[in-house]
This record gives structure tokens, sequence and C-alpha cells, in this order.
């Protein structure tokens, strides 16, 4: 893909905010920092559908919300007439073509195998269709010229890497499986909890009091002993958080509630998009 990019356009420049074009310009080269940053938009995409996941729907369903909102925000640029003196077609036109090119058959695809991922689900997607989605997303976001536009539309799943590194950098033992519990006689989930004693290397004292500072923020729920010392903690996933936020709860209530922040943090990263940007941009090039 980084390839193509190379050879199809070989852009490495970006627009300067308002306040800095003074002493920058308005356009500024950043070389090889701007393949790096694709690459790392390569590499986050699948894994940060790949890291919210678990429970049944919870892949499929987020990728298609991400899908539609990419689909709309292409919409904008192809269906409103352009103001007299606009050049036509959009400069961006093909762009957002080719991306409801590839994001339309996914759409369609995602959402025959959600009927079957939905809970109680009788299809599993497994990291194959993380994977992929998660390059699709890469791809248009990258050969489509809006980048930036799609980290705003992964506002949950940024946040969610992010409560989740202290785990994955192993800041914080991190068990196998970090995916809420089911409970039998209830058949709820309940937040999953990693127990510090059988872990391997002991909790750091500094790691210790700063898990007893989230939990006073209510941002995990740890058990401690009778001297204060930490027991165990509930693994560092938006899913688990969820859970100690509202309570343990069906699985399908758990993924529409996800499925209800991302539409939100969807809307909001348009808004941010198209309307807050103006504040540091001159303009927004959806004919305004």
């Amino acid at each position: 893909m980084l390839t193509v990019y190379f050879v199809d356009f070989g852009v490495t420049k970006v627009v300067v905010p308002t306040p800095l074009r003074p002493y920058l310009g308005v356009l500024l080269d950043i070389g090889w920092l701007y393949y790096a940053y694709m690459a790392a938009i390569s590499i986050f995409c699948p894994n940060s559908i790949n890291i919210l996941a678990g429970i049944n729907g919870i892949e499929v369903s987020q990728s298609i919300i991400i899908a539609l909102l990419l689909a709309f925000n292409d919409l904008l640029y192809l269906i409103p007439a352009p103001p007299p003196g606009y050049p036509v077609p959009h400069p961006a036109t093909d762009s957002h073509l080719f991306s409801l090119y590839l994001l339309l058959p996914f759409i369609g695809v995602s959402a025959a195998l959600l009927c079957h991922n939905w809970y109680p689900a009788r299809v599993f997607v497994g990291d194959t269709y993380c994977y992929f989605a998660g390059m699709v997303f890469a791809v248009v976001g990258i050969l489509g010229h809006f980048s930036k536009t799609l980290l705003l539309l992964l506002i949950p799943q940024i946040a969610n890497f992010l409560y989740s590194a202290p785990q994955l950098f192993h800041v914080v033992p991190c068990p196998r499986h970090r995916l809420p519990k089911f409970n039998r006689s209830t058949g709820l989930l309940e937040p999953s909890v990693v127990v510090f004693a059988e872990q391997k290397k002991p909790l750091r004292p500094v790691v210790a009091e700063a898990l007893k500072v989230l939990h006073k923020l209510k941002l995990v729920r740890v058990k401690t002993d009778e001297q204060g010392n930490v027991l165990e903690s509930t693994n560092l996933t938006i899913l688990n958080l969820w859970l100690v936020w509202f309570g343990p709860m069906r699985e399908d209530r758990l993924a529409m509630g996800l499925c209800a922040l991302q539409v939100a943090c969807g809307a909001l990263g348009l808004w941010i998009r198209h309307r807050l940007a103006l504040l540091v941009f001159t303009q927004d090039n959806w004919f305004v």
C-alpha cells in the first residue's frame, strides 16, 4: 500500500494550522516521517479492532459503524452542489469515490456476517475479520487522503489502546485473555480480573499505588487485603470498564452499549473535522 502511495501520489506535505503559518508556511514537507505515520496507521487500524473484541458481535458491529461514518463523510463531498465558482467536480471527488468503492461492499458483507455473529452467535470472526476490517479502513484513509478524519472516527479504539497500554506493555501483568467473564449462575458478563499472586513477577509498588488511584477515579476496580496490598485488578479494556461502570449485563447489552459509544464518538469526530477544525485551518474542503 505504501508503495502504491509512493508511485501514484508521493505527496509528503501537510497543511500547517493557521497560527503556525508565519513560521512554517502553508505547507510543510515532512518527508519520510509521512511514510512512518502511514505505516503506523496501517499497523494500528487492524490491531485496534482486534483488541476491542471478545464478545458476540462487537468486532463486526464496530466495523460497520466506522464504515458507515466513513461513507457518510465521503457523501459530504459527492452529493452537495458546489457554490458558484467552485471547481467541478470537487478536487477530492476521485478519492472519496475510491473510498466508497471499497466501503460499500465491505458494509454489505459485514452486515450479512453480523446476522450470524450477533448474540447468540453461530459464526465467530476470529483475528481474520479484525485484520481485514482494519486494513480496509487503513487503505481508504491513506489512499483516500483523509487519514486524520479516520483517526477521529476511531476514538473508542484509540481510548481502548491507551487504557490497555499498561497491560499491553507489561507494566501491569497481562493474562492470556482479558475478555469479560461469564457468570454461569446469572447468565451475565462481569469484569474479568488479573490475580497478581498468580503472576510470575510481583507487582511493583508504584504500579500498585497507581492502580489504587485509578480505583478511586472509577477507572478500574481493585481488591486489596487488610494491609492495603493490591491482590487483583480488573483487566484494562473498555469492555471491562463498561461493566465496572454499569454493572453486570447480558452480552448483547454490552455490545449495544459500545455501539452507542462508537456512534456518539463518530458523530463528535465528524463535527471536529468539519466544524471545530475551522478554528485552526482557514477552510474545510467540504465546500466551506
